[in-house]
C-alpha cells in the first residue's frame, strides 16, 4: 500500500484484499462489465448462475444451494434466520470472544462485543475457544478436541434443563477475534454430533479466513478432516477483494425449509452483473497464480521463521497457524503465559513506523495477527520477521538498560 505521499507500506493484514490491492484482473472484470449492464438481481444475468456453479466446485456436494449478498454481516444475519426457521429453534451457541458482525442480530450472538454493551441474551449460549495453547484444555491434554466438545455437550444439556431449544452452533472456523485460534482436529466433528441430537445445525464463519487462505484446503473447515460437512458457511471480505459481496451456501433442506414459508428471500443489489463478475474474477486469479498453493510455501516459510524468533525471544510464546492465517502469542512469562498486551501494542506501533501494518487480537490484544494479501511473498515474510526481531531485540535492552525484568513495561 501507498500513502498519499508515495510512501510505500507492507500490508500483512489486509484480508479483504485477498488477490492483492486492485490487481489488474479484478478491475478489468468490474469495468468491463459495468460498461455492459447492472442492475438489481431480480433481473437475470448468466453471470450469477456462472459464479454460483463456479464456487459450488470448490465446496462439498450437499453445500449446493447459494445466496447472495452484500456483506459478511448480512451473510450471517440470514445463516441464522435460516437456522431458526428450519430448526424451529431460537438459540444459539457461539465461542467466547467471538465477532460475527455489526447487525443487532449479530452483536447478541458476539462476546467480544456484547459484553461491552447490553449483556449476553438468554438464547445466547458461550462455550469456550478450544484454544490448545491458553484454554481450559492445552497442548499436553490427551484428548482436547473431545474435552472442548464435551464442553458444547454441557451447554446443550443445561440449555434443555431449562426448557430451551439450540438453532445452531455459530462459529468462525479458525476464530481470528478469538486470538488466531487453531481448533484442534476432530472438534467440529464431535460438536457436530452433539448438536444434530438437539436439532440444531453447524454454522461455519469463513469470513474472514475462506478461498485458499489456510494453503492445505480452500476453505478453513477443511482442517478439520473430509468427513466434516457444515450445514450453513457464510462467505465475504475477500470474495469480492475489496468490493461489497458476500454468500451463503446451504443444503436443498434448509434452503427448502427457508422457501417454505411463502415469504422470498430478496437482496437488491447481492449477486448483481457487477459483483458477479468481480467474484469470478477473484476465482480466477487465485487458480492462475496457484494462491492457494502460494499461501502454503509462504505461510510455512513465515512460520519455520516466526518459530525462530521464539527460540531467541522469550516474549513470544506461542506461533500458531495455517497457511498464511498465523498468530503470534506474545507473553510476559512463559510459564504462566500472561498476556503481553502493553508489550504487544509498543510492537505495533514501532512496525508502523517501519511502514509495516499489522495489529493485534486475542481476549488480552496480545497476539500478532498476520492475515495478508495472498500475493504476500517469501521476501515479505523474511522482511517483517528480520524487522520484528531488531525490534524486540532493542525492546530487550531497553529493559536491561532500564534493569528490570523481561515483564517490564514498555
Amino acid at each position: 500500500m501507498y500513502d498519499e505521499n508515495g510512501r510505500q507500506y507492507l500490508d500483512c493484514i489486509n484480508n479483504v484484499a485477498h488477490v492483492g490491492h486492485c490487481h489488474p484482473d479484478v478491475v478489468k472484470a468490474a469495468h468491463n462489465q459495468n460498461q455492459l449492464l447492472n442492475t438489481n438481481s431480480r433481473y437475470l444475468h448468466d453471470n450469477l448462475v456462472d459464479y454460483a456453479e463456479r464456487l459450488s466446485k470448490t465446496l462439498p456436494e450437499k453445500l449446493c444451494i447459494f445466496y447472495f449478498l452484500n456483506s459478511g454481516s448480512e451473510a450471517n444475519d440470514l445463516a441464522l434466520r435460516l437456522a431458526r426457521q428450519y430448526t424451529k429453534h431460537e438459540d444459539v451457541i457461539v465461542l467466547d470472544h467471538a465477532y460475527h458482525g455489526h447487525l443487532t442480530s449479530l452483536i447478541d450472538i458476539s462476546p467480544y462485543k456484547f459484553r461491552n454493551l447490553e449483556g449476553q441474551k438468554e438464547w445466547v449460549h458461550v462455550a469456550p475457544v478450544p484454544d490448545t495453547y491458553r484454554g481450559l484444555y492445552r497442548e499436553d491434554h490427551e484428548d482436547s478436541a473431545t474435552a472442548y466438545a464435551n464442553e458444547v455437550k454441557k451447554i446443550i444439556e443445561q440449555a434443555h434443563e431449562r426448557g430451551r431449544k439450540i438453532a445452531a452452533f455459530f462459529v468462525e472456523s479458525l476464530p481470528s477475534v478469538g486470538g488466531q485460534i487453531i481448533p484442534p482436529a476432530g472438534y467440529f466433528q464431535k460438536v457436530a454430533e452433539h448438536l444434530h441430537k438437539a436439532g440444531g445445525v453447524f454454522i461455519a464463519d469463513e469470513i474472514q479466513v475462506g478461498f485458499g487462505r489456510v494453503g492445505k484446503h480452500f476453505w478453513a473447515f477443511q482442517l478439520q478432516g473430509e468427513d466434516f460437512i457444515p450445514d450453513i458457511v457464510t462467505m465475504g471480505k475477500p470474495i469480492g477483494n475489496g468490493h461489497p459481496l458476500a454468500c451463503v451456501a446451504t443444503t436443498k433442506e434448509i434452503a427448502g425449509a427457508f422457501a417454505a414459508t411463502g415469504v422470498e428471500y430478496f437482496n437488491t443489489f447481492g449477486g448483481n452483473p457487477v459483483s458477479c463478475a468481480i467474484g469470478l474474477a477473484v476465482l480466477d486469479v487465485i487458480e492462475k497464480e496457484h494462491l492457494q498453493a502460494h499461501a502454503t510455501e509462504v505461510g510455512n516459510s513465515l512460520m519455520k521463521l516466526l518459530k525462530e524468533q521464539k527460540t531467541k525471544h522469550p516474549i513470544i510464546g506461542d506461533v500458531r497457524g495455517s497457511g498464511l492465517f498465523i498468530g503470534v502469542d506474545l507473553v510476559k512469562d512463559q510459564a504462566e503465559r500472561t498476556p503481553a498486551t502493553a508489550e504487544a501494542e509498543y510492537l505495533i506501533t514501532r512496525l508502523k513506523e517501519e511502514y509495516i501494518l499489522l495489529s493485534t487480537d486475542g481476549p488480552g490484544r496480545n497476539v500478532l495477527k498476520f492475515k495478508p494479501p495472498m500475493c504476500f511473498s517469501m521476501e515479505d515474510a523474511k522482511f517483517v520477521v528480520d524487522t520484528i526481531d531488531k525490534l524486540l531485540t532493542d525492546m530487550e535492552k531497553e529493559c536491561l538498560n532500564h534493569q528490570k525484568t523481561s515483564t517490564c513495561s514498555t
